[in-house]
This record gives structure tokens, C-alpha cells and sequence, in this order.
């Protein structure tokens, strides 16, 4: 998303709250009263199965619309996680969609970014359809320029790629 696009959303925003590692910006069955923009930091929305199991849906890090498809929505339908201490500006759900309804420019630049964001959960699925960790791990590689975050991060990517952080090392210590 482009940064004028951005600095838009958060001119819209109320309020800026600083969030702790380990809290959570909000739980899945609260009510969407706003859309938020990490402005640094690093917050995971987190859908928990009936199993046990949890899956990250988005890893939310600067510059980020944090569970956009929630201004759809009447309640969140997952938890957003803090990961890293995190700064995130809030922006009121009327005065958001009132900008839409009354803004052109803004909501085809809006439109613009949800594209976006679905081209990445495509890629996201394709990752996740590949048989092998190497293979999900050169496919996630291929979309964030061939990378890796610092050596604390990894089991992020594990979970992202859907295998587990000791398979992810094991297939790192090959490379």
C-alpha cells in the first residue's frame, strides 16, 4: 500500500495506542468498531480451531491494515495477537466507511489495496498447497525477495508456510 494512502488512513484515526508484547489488540466475538494501522511493530490475527490448532491469517508489520474484511463484519472472527511491542493507530469504523461512501479517490485507492491483499492470500495458498518445506520455503523465499527475518522470527515463517519451526531449521540447515 502506498504511503499517501497510508498517511490517509491515519489522518482518519482517533486515537494511537501502544500495545505490550503478548496482549491483544482485540478478540475474536468483539465488536468491529474501527480499522487499525500498525504503524510498528508486529501483530498476528490469529484464528484458533476447534482442535486446538491456531493459524495465522496476517502478519500485520509497519505500515499494515490490520483485519481489513472486519469493516464487513459486525464481530471479529480471530484474536489479533501482539508478537512485537507494537504502535497502532485507530481509525472510527463510521468515519471510515463515511470517507469511502463519500470519497472517489479514496475508495478505489481502498479497492486497490483489498486486490492487493487478495493476490497475497492466493500466494499464500499456493505456498501452503506445495508438498515439501523446501518447496513452501522457496515459494515463501520468492515472495519476500529471497530473505529471511532475523533468526528469532522463524518460527513466524514455520507458521506461515504450515510446517513446524523444527522442520523450517532442519530444512535451513541444509541450505
Amino acid at each position: 500500500m502506498s504511503e499517501g494512502f497510508v498517511g490517509q488512513l491515519i489522518a482518519l484515526a482517533d486515537k494511537r495506542r501502544t500495545l505490550a508484547q503478548g496482549t491483544h489488540l482485540f478478540h475474536q466475538g468483539d465488536k468491529v468498531s474501527a480499522v487499525f494501522v500498525v504503524e510498528e511493530g508486529l501483530v498476528e490475527l490469529t484464528r484458533h480451531q476447534r482442535n486446538g490448532a491456531s493459524i495465522v491469517l496476517q502478519r500485520a508489520t509497519r505500515q499494515t491494515v490490520l483485519a481489513e474484511a472486519s469493516l464487513y463484519s459486525e464481530c471479529y472472527h480471530c484474536d489479533a495477537v501482539v508478537v512485537l511491542p507494537a504502535s497502532v493507530h485507530e481509525l472510527p469504523k463510521t468515519a471510515f466507511l463515511k470517507r469511502l461512501r463519500g470519497d472517489d479517490a479514496f475508495s478505489n485507492l481502498w479497492a486497490a489495496h483489498l486486490a492487493r491483499e487478495v493476490q497475497g492470500a492466493r500466494y499464500r495458498s499456493e505456498i501452503m498447497s506445495r508438498k515439501t518445506v523446501a518447496e513452501r520455503l522457496d515459494g515463501w523465499l520468492d515472495w519476500h525477495g529471497n530473505e529471511l527475518p532475523a533468526k528469532g522470527q522463524w518460527k513466524g515463517v514455520a507458521g506461515q508456510i504450515g510446517v513446524s519451526p523444527e522442520a523450517l531449521y532442519r530444512e535451513l540447515a541444509k541450505r
